[in-house]
């Protein structure tokens, strides 16, 4: 039997929230309106369990097995096309249709011709996008349902388009600011490799050769080339095997996926990436929805599920109850702990003046502008100290193996 999670409120005005089991919803609405309740909000909780446990095997990716994925570039030039034909005067299935022969993503145009589909069936545009979960995120649906509702289908598919170019900026200024730090390890780790492996054994051949004791640097170096030569299958089957088990707990462990990212919010610099990041994802997305005229609680709940970071989701997740319990969403945020003074501040001001989607914009555009320049002081950081640090590494090599070349005349014995 269904189980449901309800919030009511009785005829003395107490609010009431519980959970039962009940053979259909219109049979707890029944009994509900027969004791005299006023209904707040309804939920099935084997529904929502079953949606928790999609999310923790997606790991907040838009991948698929077969016909490669949807980015949210991807998603942003969709709503885009589609928005500005509807303007237009184009119909909604001509419209699918020209974009499902335009798109080059396989998966993108399949789900517009079965949309369009759908369409000329008499089904709605969100309705027929729901049966699409992998292609269309939660948050473009709510946006078309809100369009469909209010007759400003247009409008929402541009708010939509404006929105995930936005976040694709973001992350694609976090690529790039992996991309030159990882690069330049993986470059200076195979080079260093291979001087172990090829370059040194020849030196201790010589050396060898010539009899003598070296020097204790030499002698570290050669027993490390030694231990990797040695070892070399070995090490690669054991880094093959860290990477697939970190990935596979990641995608498939909740609880280790959330213990790496309370990780990353405490490691120096990264944590003030991952902060502004978060937080200008967070407004813009709350920004958005809010002036599209998503409800609230949904406004929350799609929120919570872009940031990206479990840590502050449950964060979220845990101001939203605050929220719908009649607190203010300034106080509700600052209670747990994890937002900064200013998004505080000024959403509290949002409140106050009744312009809390102008300000949550502003925050937006505030945090993007500071993960900009974040970004660009991190990379100037890492890029000297990488030097230094892969300078310094074959330095040591190269002093060590010539060490014994100084000492030649030590090292031939007569």
């Amino acid at each position: 039997m269904p189980k449901f999670r309800y919030k009511v409120i009785d005829e003395a005005g107490n609010i009431i929230e519980q959970e039962g089991n009940y053979p259909s919803e219109d049979v707890l609405l029944a009994e509900l309106s027969k004791g005299g309740y006023y209904l707040v909000r309804i939920e099935k909780l084997e529904k929502e369990e079953k949606e928790k446990k999609a999310e923790d095997r997606k790991g907040f990716n838009l991948t698929f097995p077969f016909g490669g994925s949807v980015s949210d570039r991807d998603i942003s030039i969709f709503c885009r096309q589609l928005g500005t034909m509807v303007n237009a005067g184009l119909s909604l299935v001509d419209a699918l249709s020209i974009i499902a022969d335009q798109t080059p993503n396989k998966r993108l145009a399949s789900a517009s011709k079965d949309i369009a589909a759908k369409i000329s069936e008499g089904m709605g545009v969100s309705d027929a996008m729901q049966k699409h979960p992998n292609v269309f995120p939660e948050f473009v649906i709510n946006l078309v349902k809100v369009g469909e509702e209010t007759g400003n289908l247009d409008v929402s598919l541009i708010k939509a388009a404006d929105y995930y170019e936005k976040i694709a900026m973001i992350k694609s200024k976090i690529k790039s600011a992996s991309f030159y730090p990882t690069f330049v390890v993986v470059v200076a780790t195979a080079i260093v490799s291979g001087i172990l492996y090829f370059l040194v054994p020849t030196f201790a051949q010589i050396y060898s050769s010539l009899g003598g004791e070296l020097p204790l640097p030499t002698q570290i170096l050669i027993s490390a080339s030694n231990t990797l030569r040695n070892s070399l299958p070995a090490v690669i089957i054991s880094i093959a095997i860290f990477s697939l088990v970190f990935r596979y707990f990641y995608r498939n462990n909740y609880s280790f996926r959330k213990g790496v990212h309370k990780l990353s919010l405490r490691i120096p610099k990264m944590n003030d990436l991952v902060v502004k990041s978060t937080m200008a994802k967070l407004a813009r997305t709350m920004a958005t929805l809010f002036s599209a005229g998503v409800a609230l609680e949904r406004a929350f709940e799609i929120a919570g599920q872009v940031t990206g970071n479990l840590i502050i989701k449950e964060a979220v997740e845990q101001a939203k109850k605050g929220v719908i319990e009649g607190e203010p969403m300034y106080r509700a945020l600052d209670k747990t702990g994890l937002f900064p003074k200013l998004v505080i501040a000024m959403i509290k001001v949002g409140e106050d003046t009744g312009r809390l989607d102008d300000m949550l914009e502003t925050i937006a555009r505030f945090y993007e502008d500071e993960f900009d320049k974040a970004v660009d002081g991190m990379i100037k950081l890492i890029e000297p100290m990488l030097i230094v640090f892969i300078g310094g590494v074959v330095g040591l090599i190269l002093i060590a193996l010539y060490m014994p070349i100084f000492k030649m005349g030590e090292l031939i014995k007569t």
